[in-house]
């Protein structure tokens, strides 16, 4: 039966697509066949209002082994044969609705995209973002989430390493869940997400196919609204035991070599998986749907292709060689089942008992091939003249300096994330070394190397929201300093680029502009992006979401012997901080959330500056000649000290400078900067070393285990300490 427009419509459609499928197939589609149009043609899987600007970001580098959108995840060369695969992902609209398994099926979505490729899955981080953590139902957002990310991740076995979170108005409504996965793979024993050979047979393995998340992909799609909880079909439901299970099973195939092509069935499901790797590899399918293992009786063809249950994957195998592919996943007790076959013909052709249910185009379904592309209008955001109207001057020097430190201290978004972490199991593999010696990214040991990796997620998208092109470059910028403080070299990044409706000219100029300043900062630091995702529509009737495009970024330390750490490690040893001191006081947390300045302009970075900074602390790490290395961010650099001297419960006493305002020296947020202690024996050598940059000397860390700030007493590390480690907990407990 022919679909309707109005049927198009209501799956998501708008009508001019209707009319170009109407084009592509030379007749009418059928409901089946729109179905898998409005999933494959939504914005989460076609990415047709964003890849043009995509396009633009910056792809090449002499480390990447694949380009980004030519598989899965990226692939980064890290030397010794060895490869990482790494990608971040979005799970925001399951999340809102239903927060453990949003959040669960989005941890275990993004490993399916690591082993996908032949690489083993070692390291999980997150970005969160939440509303005002005193509201229940933020509470109740955050207790699920981390629930979902700490259950997923413990039982399938990869750590939790890293991640953030912050808490903003904007997202009360919609909470971003960004995961991010980190894999190994050996030269040589990469897959690729494709299919090709006429005849070869076609395998669904893993779970059995649900109705869950049925629509998702188009769910993901829209304005989250008061009525998104009736669509809970759409949020998937996770077995982190049958996906660990799948890993296992999934690598010791790949080494076989009887494997043509495998992809994780995401987003979409079975409708994605078929159609991208028939569109790559250029050849078609004919799809038994009657044999696809299922949960349910009598699940109709259009519900079996759109289902995105989880733990599933497609894999086309070598015609002749399927019985040893079948006896490993029996072995694992894992579904391996042959639904179909490879056709030289490039067009899918779906069955259900031997009745042709959709018959089209593989290409005509994908992003690069028959998806459309739009070019959206983007306008200047109104609210920039209240941005641009801000004047640091009309705020006051508050004399009660150590009361605005201990507000600050006391900011759910700045203060320790303790109960978070303590519900994720960091040491499982034991390859983080992270736990007793903290450094600003996560370092990740590689067995039986030298080598070791570092990972972060970074982004303050209130500096995004002020200015998206220089918040853009600050949110890679950071990144960056994070991975340079610990040790290593930046080399890649992935990104999760979550903003509202791009239908909005105003969101869609903050997009526009976002990847800008991304683009110049990665060419800058040498870090091309490897791939990620896109997720709009994160507003609600409230408005859009900050304009939030996470960096997930890669750095290689080719001797763990180079990692550095935070914590100041002695007493009486010389306290730095690289980089020039600025009179800003823009877009900070204490101006944001103290002096309660919703719109001020981004704080100041200079690229050059920063990447000399950053290069300088490279050296200085490498020259043995620095204790350790933390970068000023949010808070200022009060909250950098607190941080450093807070590990081992060491006081520092400092003297600020009368040229600059008080605030700004203590809590601004102006970039570039980078707190470095320094043995006494060293003093001279380090000048010397940092006579081409800007930098400071500030004062000396103590044994008193007190704090002291212009010969004042500030209190000791010790109390400040049980403060910042119990906010989050008290705030959930109240």
């Amino acid at each position: 039966m022919q679909a309707t427009l109005d049927q198009a419509i209501k799956l998501g459609l708008r009508e001019e697509e209707f009319e170009a499928i109407k084009k592509v197939l030379g007749r009418t589609p059928n409901f089946t066949e729109t179905a898998m149009y409005s999933v494959m043609w939504s914005e989460h899987c076609s990415y047709k209002n964003s890849i043009k600007w995509l396009k633009t970001l910056p792809r090449d580098g002499e480390r990447l082994l694949v380009k980004a959108g030519e598989e899965n995840a990226g692939l980064v060369d890290i030397g010794d044969g060895m490869g990482c695969v790494f990608k971040i992902e979005s799970h925001n609209h399951p999340s809102a609705i239903e927060p453990f398994q949003g959040a669960a099926t989005g941890v275990g979505g993004i490993h399916r995209d690591i082993f996908t490729m032949g690489a083993r899955p070692i390291a999980s981080l997150n970005s969160l973002r939440f509303g005002k953590l005193e509201n229940p139902k933020t509470k109740h957002l955050l207790k699920g989430v981390v629930k979902g990310i700490g259950h997923y991740g413990n039982c399938f076995g990869v750590p939790t390493v890293g991640g953030e979170i912050y808490f903003e108005d904007c997202y009360q409504t919609n909470p971003l869940v960004n995961a991010m996965s980190v894999g190994i793979v050996k030269a040589g024993d990469t897959v690729s997400a494709t299919s090709y050979g006429e005849g070869n047979p076609v395998f669904i393995v893993g779970a059995a196919t649900g109705k869950d998340g049925i629509g998702g992909a188009s769910f993901a799609s829209a304005d989250i609204s008061e009525n998104s909880a009736e669509q809970l079909p759409s949020v998937q439901v996770g077995d982190p035991f049958e996906e660990k299970k799948l890993l296992e099973a999934c690598l010791e195939a790949i080494q076989t070599r009887s494997i043509i092509g495998m992809q994780d069935m995401g987003a979409a499901g079975i409708t994605c998986s078929t159609s991208e790797m028939s569109a790559k590899g250029e050849h078609g399918m004919i799809i038994h749907l009657d044999k696809v293992p299922t949960r349910q009786a009598n699940m109709k063809a259009w519900e079996m292709l759109l289902s995105e249950s989880q733990e599933r994957m497609l894999v086309v195998i070598k015609k002749g060689e399927e019985q040893g592919i079948i006896d490993i996943f029996t072995k694992w007790d894992i579904h391996c089942v042959q639904i179909g076959e490879v056709t030289k013909e490039p067009i899918l052709k779906f069955y259900m008992h031997d009745e042709l249910v959709a018959e089209v185009p593989a290409e005509s379904m994908v992003l690069g091939g028959g998806a459309p592309v739009y070019e959206r209008e983007y306008t200047r955001p109104a609210y920039f003249d209240k941005i641009e109207a801000f004047d640091s001057a009309s705020i006051p020097v508050p004399s009660d300096l150590l009361g605005v430190a201990k507000q600050l201290a006391n900011l759910p978004s700045i203060a320790s994330k303790r109960w978070v972490y303590e519900q994720y199991d960091s040491m499982v593999g034991i390859g983080t070394t992270n736990t007793n010696a903290p450094s600003d990214a996560s370092v990740i040991r590689l067995h039986n190397t030298e080598k070791a990796l570092a990972a972060t997620t970074d982004c303050n998208s209130r500096y995004v929201f002020a200015d998206p092109y220089k918040g853009g470059m600050i949110a890679v910028s950071e990144a960056a300093r994070n991975l340079v403080c610990s040790g290593a070299t930046p080399v890649a990044i992935t990104n999760c680029l979550n903003f509202g409706n791009p239908y909005n000219p105003e969101v869609y100029y903050q997009f526009v502009y976002a990847l800008k300043g991304m683009s110049d900062a990665c060419l800058k630091h040498g870090t091309p992006v490897t791939g990620g995702n896109v997720s709009f529509y994160n507003q609600s009737e409230d408005g859009p979401v900050y304009p939030t495009p996470t960096i997930g970024m890669l750095g290689v330390l080719d001797s763990i012997n180079d990692k550095m750490t935070l914590d100041f490690k002695t007493t009486d040893s010389l306290i730095y901080m690289l980089g020039t001191h600025k009179d800003d006081i823009h877009c900070s947390d204490y101006l944001h959330h103290i002096c309660g300045v919703t719109h001020s302009p981004a704080p100041s970075i200079d690229l050059e500056e920063e990447f000399a900074v950053q290069q300088k602390v490279l050296s200085l790490i490498k020259n043995k000649l620095i204790l350790s290395a933390h970068d000023v961010a949010d808070g200022g650099l009060f909250i950098t000290l607190l941080e450093s001297a807070m590990p081992n419960g060491i006081g520092f006493a400092i003297q600020t400078s009368d040229a600059i305002r008080k605030d700004a020296y203590l809590f601004g947020e102006a970039q570039s900067r980078v707190v470095v202690s320094v043995a006494k024996e060293h003093q001279a050598a380090f000048e010397a070393h940092c006579a081409a940059i800007a930098f400071d000397l500030l004062g000396t860390t103590t044994a008193s285990g007190a704090i002291e700030i212009d010969a004042a007493s500030w209190g000791a590390v010790a109390d400040w300490k049980n403060n910042y480690d119990s906010v989050i907990e008290n705030q959930l407990a109240s």
